[in-house]
């Protein structure tokens, strides 16, 4: 099993989980709260697909990649299949067409930069904050 374990990363040991800064998005008020935050610090919302594969796996990526702390962003969680209604005023509000999952980094009231499944992960947020 020892072979079989390092070829496919398997370990006996458990992997600690890392937690991000997550700040639930859940109401469409907090979208005005969001363009207000976004004069004075860079806002980041990640919206995300609880029942898509794609959606999961990408996630993982970025929390695995983010090294990023509370002062350099505001990091919002948006479940899009609870709060669809705040999923769809997003894209009014901040002009980007519905996808998921799907990254938006807001400054100054603008959509700065935004991605889309496996591009999220190509976004070098360092370039922002």
């Amino acid at each position: 099993m020892g072979i079989i374990n390092k070829i496919f990363g398997g370990s006996s040991e458990p992997k600690e989980e890392k937690v991000l800064p997550w700040i639930a998005l859940n109401t469409v008020a907090q979208l005005n709260d969001i363009e207000e935050k976004s004069k004075d610090k860079t806002q980041v919302i990640f919206k995300h697909s609880t029942r898509c594969g794609i959606s999961r796996m990408v996630m993982n990526q970025f929390v695995d990649a983010y090294n990023f702390t509370e002062e350099d962003f505001d990091l919002y969680y948006l479940d899009l299949l609870n709060y669809r209604d705040v999923s769809n005023e997003v894209g009014y509000k901040f002009q980007v067409m519905h996808e998921s999952p799907q990254l938006l980094v807001i400054k100054k009231g603008e959509t700065i930069a935004h991605a889309s499944h496996g591009q999220i992960n190509a976004i070098d947020l360092s370039n922002f904050a």
